[in-house]
Formats: C-alpha cells, structure tokens, sequence
C-alpha cells in the first residue's frame, strides 16, 4: 500500500477476498459440494434399502415354496387316504356280512382322516399364498428404493458437470433431479 492512499491487490488478494465474503465461484462450489455429499449418503442408505428388500423378498419366495411343497405333501396324504376308503368301500360289497362292520368303520376313520388333512393342506396353501403376497410387496419396495437411487446417481452426475461447466442451469437440474429422487424415496419409505 502506498502512502497515497492508493491500494494496490494481487490477483491471489483479491480472490481470497471474494472467497471469505462468500462471493463468486467459490460458492457456487461449496453449495454443489455439500449437496452432492449429502444426496450420496442418502443414495448409500436407500441403495441399502433396495438389496434389503430384495433379500427379503427372496426370502419370502422361499417361505412361500416350502408351505406350497408342504400343501402339495399333504394333497397326495389326502389321495392315499381316498384311495384306501375306495378300497374299503369295495371291500364292503365284496366281503361277508361279518366283516362289513369292520369295512364301514375302516371308511368312517378315513373320511374323519381326510377332514383333518384337507384342513391342513387348506392352511399351508393360505400361508403359501400370504408369504408370496410379502414378497410381491417387499419386490415393490425393492423397486422403489432402486429408483430412487439410481435417479440420486444422476444427480450426483449431473452435480459434476454443473461444477465443470459452471452452468446455473446445470444446478437447477441437479436440484430437481435430487428432490426427484428424494421424493421416490419416501414413496419407497411408505410402501407405495
């Protein structure tokens, strides 16, 4: 500085001096910055979100097989059962009268057999039904939470052409594209 009153800045004075009034490129910097960290952390958890919800779908699936194959295991104890009674039946047209006793109880102890299997492969199908209705609902949700994180990857994208570029335009739509993925996220959080 002269003793005139005359000031004179270097170039590296007079951009520190816009940087610490927060002016000029520097935060437009900062602000992409912070934004992109923050919608990269939320991208980690919702992209946790999509492979939670997808193993549990599969796990769901799985559940949903086993009661099936159960069901299916308790049908074909129901066939034996009704085999057995028609061969009872049969048994009574063909059998002394001294036996038909015997046959008549043997097909009502079947029939009571059947009603206690029938019920329970009933209930296995409904479990098997209601595991696949989870896992239809948790592949929803997993679809949901991949949505929004692949749309919180295109913000980051363009985050980092808007800090290449320096377009403002650039940053409006880094800006919608991150409320857009955000708000998938919640719909993703509320099962919708």
């Amino acid at each position: 500085m002269s003793g005139h009153g005359f000031h004179v800045h270097g170039p590296h004075d007079h951009e520190l001096e816009h940087a610490t009034h927060g002016h000029g490129d520097q935060t437009f910097t900062n602000k992409v910055a912070m934004f992109t960290a923050i919608i990269a952390t939320v991208g980690a958890i919702f992209g946790y979100m999509a492979g939670a919800t997808q193993a549990n779908a599969a796990l769901f699936k799985n559940d949903a097989a086993i009661k099936k194959t159960e069901a299916s295991n308790q049908w074909n104890y129901y066939q034996a059962k009704s085999s057995k009674q028609n061969l009872m039946e049969l048994a009574i047209e063909l059998a002394p009268a001294g036996k038909k006793d015997f046959y008549q109880e043997e097909i009502k102890r079947y029939k009571a057999e059947k009603s206690d299997i029938k019920v329970n492969a009933e209930k296995l199908e409904a479990q098997s039904k209601t595991f696949d209705e989870m896992s239809e609902a948790q592949m929803h949700a997993h679809h949901r939470w991949a949505q929004a994180t692949t749309v919180l990857q295109v913000t980051i994208a363009l985050a980092a052409i808007a800090l290449l570029t320096r377009k403002r335009w650039l940053e409006y739509a880094m800006f919608g594209s991150g409320a857009l993925g955000m708000g998938v996220g919640v719909l993703a959080a509320l099962h919708i």
